[in-house]
């Protein structure tokens, strides 16, 4: 498995189609990245299944 793939996300705040580059090295990130659109900071959680799958999940910066 490459160890960064980029993921399409959708900002909780404005609604854009915003792409980022997940790290697979890890199985379990949390981190908070700005949307490129609105600038506005989005919680991204990723996690990797025993299948290799990686899943992002955003949310707006306090939940």
């Amino acid at each position: 498995m490459l160890e960064l793939q980029q993921h399409s996300i959708i900002c909780p705040y404005c609604g854009e189609f915003v792409a980022i580059e997940v790290d697979c090295s890890e199985p379990n990130q949390h981190y908070i990245e700005d949307c490129s659109v609105c600038c506005r900071p989005i919680n991204i959680h990723t996690t990797i299944d025993f299948d290799q799958q990686v899943h992002v999940s955003v949310t707006h910066e306090n939940e």
